[in-house]
């Protein structure tokens, strides 16, 4: 899931921005609201984390502006601003949560999950599938009752393919929700994670768990097929 922080206080954006991507979150920042309207319109995100006091263009006017344009966007307001009034503003507006700083870390994590969780049929922090369980919170993957080891990024893709487990995923939708503006677009960065991946599922599952269709995309094998080089 890619994400895009919007947060003026240095401390607290790179604080933010360094623990969300150790919880398997690809990550953007920024400090003001017109660079954030900028990477809105040209990127694509699951969520936007939005302060409201923000240099150049305030969070309100941030949130108001891509309101217009994107209804399906999950916004998070992260706030020092904590009379009713602002919150009701804020929610009005389209925010879909309102958290009040200072916050626990690990609150703004559930809170994330959260709205992440309303775009798809899973509601438990649990994917199964075909023997393999893995729990969005605590970051771990199990095979029956053997734990099995994966980086960041595996865990991040797998998380993805279990979500959209009914459709056929592009390299580009990966590069779109797994990864950040980092990334060089031209590298063979996906392969090498996907053929990584399909190595170690493939270690501890009966047969492949992700196919390729050809010049369309990866899927996940709901039935064991001959698997694709």
């Amino acid at each position: 899931m890619r994400l895009l922080i919007v947060e003026d206080e240095d401390d607290l954006r790179a604080s933010l921005t360094e623990g969300l991507r150790m919880s398997h979150y690809a990550v953007d920042e920024t400090a003001d609201g017109e660079e954030a309207l900028y990477l809105l319109t040209t990127e694509k995100y699951d969520l936007l984390l939005l302060d409201l006091n923000l240099p150049k263009v305030d969070g309100f006017t941030v949130l108001k502006q891509i309101r217009e344009t994107n209804s399906e966007l999950k916004i998070l307001i992260l706030s020092a601003k904590s009379n009713t009034l602002d919150k009701v503003h804020g929610l009005d507006l389209g925010a879909n949560d309102y958290l009040t700083k200072p916050f626990d870390f690990i609150e703004l994590e559930a809170r994330i999950r959260n709205l992440l969780r309303r775009n798809f049929t899973q509601e438990k922090n649990q994917l199964t599938f075909r023997g393999l369980t893995l729990n969005i919170s605590e970051g771990t993957v199990f095979v029956g009752d053997e734990s099995l080891e994966l980086t960041r990024k595996e865990f991040s893709i797998l998380r993805y393919f279990l979500l959209n487990r009914d459709k056929i995923i592009s390299q580009e939708e990966l590069l779109e929700h797994i990864w950040d503006n980092r990334v060089n677009q031209f590298s063979s960065s996906i392969r090498v994670h996907i053929a990584s991946l399909r190595k170690k599922l493939h270690g501890y599952l009966d047969g492949e768990i992700i196919g390729t269709k050809v010049g369309v995309g990866y899927y996940l094998v709901k039935e064991r097929e001959p698997s694709d080089v």
